[in-house]
């Protein structure tokens, strides 16, 4: 920032820096709640962007001042405009202190607001989290003037920085504007929605209404409408713009006011949750490929519970020395005499094992399914982003491991992997409590028992597999819901409005596909013998699919069961059709 500028230097009707206004949408109307407000340097120029203005300002030692200047270029500004409607406007820590700060009955934040005509009624301001508060104290005292004066407090980018819950929890805060690291990309991420939901939850404990930064996708803005965000910021909205925005694009009117329920993401998802988040990481000193053999053996000598030690060249690990093998080694006669001062590298295992933090189950189990089972007695390398992170033992692989897939199988099916029973109530019940409009289909195998028993249960599993990865296909990801009851019995929740041509298609496909897994002679007969369900040995045709299709009004049934009673009877009519698909009118339980 150039030094000439002062907090009143500069005029408003030629500003060195200048406002842009990005909106504040109600999810719950549809409509612009206010607009925060945001600062640009000259336009062509490097302070153009606000970081560099801030780090320019910070770099002369005069942040609070120009912070205090923008605040004032904004008010000016703000004050000109034909009501405006709610304004929020960006303050430090320190510069909301020293804007509280005042001279005799009246602080320098109520006079600028005087000044401008802006009533404080309309006016949020928002803590950045770029440093902490040198003073907490003064900090909470500002904001209790603050909120003295009518104008409320939101708390910037909570998930970062300094937002946290030390803050929220002594400063009371009207909103909190959830960082974007937690609702980006949330519509597929079971993690983000389990933060969130913590999130709305100290909301409304504390009465604080929250903000979602950072909305860019339709998909993301309906799940978190329906976890019970108020507000969302984001491009999806709006981008920071001169002019104020006066209302919403309709694509994203529409999304907020559609009453389909959206489908949270399941943690057995391609974005489970990793395994080694749980997992106690072995933080062990790294050594470099230089390192002598010597000083390798002082340090497990200084370490006796380390089982290895990891070689890093430039953050990134390239060997693993087992401290077993090592050690064995070491001890032999002469060997210190002629390896003692060579290189480390020499001696360490180049195939290491390395797992990213961000592994999932599956790839983990790969390491205990492996014939080499080396990596379980000499453990494995942890790396967060490709660089080095500390060690792992093959006890704490197994055990890891165990604990997630137990998890897992409370929540999921173990075998396809689909949101089970416990999440499909779960989801029946929001459907129930958003008063949505939705289809209920019973999916089961026709002429199943005959072909497991036939065939084996590996082959029954791959039919099955089928049926998942088909009624995965055929529905929405965002609207429409598949859960795995059990066996080959499956319950997909529809909110789609083509529900019927999809589950048409389903049973097509499934019919074409399955005489695949017969063998030749089999299928050409079209089926095969086999004892039926009364144990009378039969000819059996090859296996079809039936769904039983309800179509479930809102405020007809109030428990999830009730749902899924109705779709098993609506099963069973369809084992009867030609078709394969029946759709049944529910009737109201008492």
């Amino acid at each position: 920032m150039p030094r000439h500028i002062r907090p009143s230097d500069t005029p408003a009707s030629h500003p060195t820096v200048y406002p842009v206004f990005q909106p504040i949408v109600d999810l719950r109307q549809g409509t612009i709640f206010g607009h925060e407000a945001l600062i640009r340097g000259p336009v062509g120029t490097p302070l153009h962007c606000p970081l560099a203005l801030l780090a320019q300002a910070a770099s002369e030692s005069r942040l609070t001042e120009f912070e205090l200047h923008c605040v004032e270029v904004i008010f000016t500004h703000w004050g000109q405009l034909p009501k405006p409607g709610r304004l929020f406007v960006n303050m430090s820590a320190d510069a909301l202190v020293a804007a509280m700060g005042g001279v005799g009955t009246a602080c320098w934040l109520e006079r600028m607001l005087a000044h401008c005509d802006i009533s404080a009624r309309d006016v949020t301001v928002e803590l950045t989290e770029q440093r902490a508060a040198v003073n907490p104290e003064a900090l909470r005292q500002a904001v209790k003037a603050l909120h003295a004066l009518g104008a409320l407090v939101a708390l910037d980018d909570f998930g970062e920085g300094h937002s946290n819950l030390r803050r929220w929890k002594d400063l009371q805060p009207d909103f909190v504007k959830i960082d974007k690291l937690l609702t980006q990309g949330i519509a597929s991420s079971p993690q983000s929605v389990a933060l969130v939901r913590a999130i709305v939850g100290l909301g409304n404990a504390l009465g604080t209404e929250l903000v979602a930064e950072g909305v860019e996708d339709a998909k993301d803005l309906r799940v978190l409408r329906d976890l019970g965000i108020a507000h969302g910021q984001g491009y999806l909205f709006g981008r920071p713009a001169p002019a104020l925005q006066s209302s919403l694009p309709e694509p994203v009117t529409a999304t907020i006011h559609d009453a389909r329920i959206a489908v949270m993401p399941h943690a057995s998802q391609p974005s489970q949750p990793n395994v080694l988040r749980g997992l106690s990481v072995i933080q062990a000193p790294a050594l470099s490929p230089q390192t002598p053999i010597d000083e390798v053996s002082a340090i497990f000598q200084k370490h006796p519970d380390l089982h290895a030690l990891a070689v890093v060249e430039q953050g990134r690990p390239v060997a693993l020395i087992n401290r077993q093998s090592f050690m064995n080694d070491y001890a032999r006669m002469y060997f210190r005499e002629v390896h003692g001062r060579r290189p480390c590298l020499l001696y360490g295992s180049l195939s290491p094992r390395i797992v990213e933090r961000e592994e999932n189950v599956e790839s983990l189990l790969g390491i205990l399914m492996s014939e080499d089972q080396r990596y379980l007695s000499e453990g494995f390398i942890v790396t967060e982003k490709k660089r080095y992170a500390g060690l792992g033992t093959g006890d704490q692989l197994v055990r890891a491991v165990t604990e997630a897939r137990i998890e897992a199988a409370r929540h999921a099916n173990p075998l396809t992997f689909l949101p089970g029973n416990i999440p499909i109530n779960i989801h029946i019940a929001r459907l129930l409590e958003g008063r949505a409009d939705f289809v209920a289909c019973y999916a089961d195998l026709n002429n199943f028992k005959v072909f497991n028993d036939h065939y084996g249960y590996w082959r029954g599993d791959e039919m099955i597999l089928l049926l998942a990865r088909l009624a995965t296909q055929h529905a929405n990801p965002h609207r429409d819901f598949v859960g795995h009851i059990g066996g080959d019995d499956f319950l997909v929740l529809y909110q789609s409005p083509d529900w019927r041509q999809r589950c048409t298609r389903l049973i097509d496909e499934f019919n074409r596909q399955a005489p695949g897994l017969y063998d030749e002679a089999d299928r050409l007969a079209g089926g095969v013998e086999g004892e039926d369900r009364q144990g009378v040995l039969r000819f059996t045709p090859c296996a079809t699919l039936s769904i039983g299709a309800v179509r479930i009004p809102p405020d007809m049934f109030r428990h999830a069961e009730d749902v899924a009673s109705e779709a098993a009877i609506a099963k069973h009519e369809a084992k009867h059709t030609a078709s394969g698909l029946t759709v049944r009118e529910p009737r109201p339980r008492t």
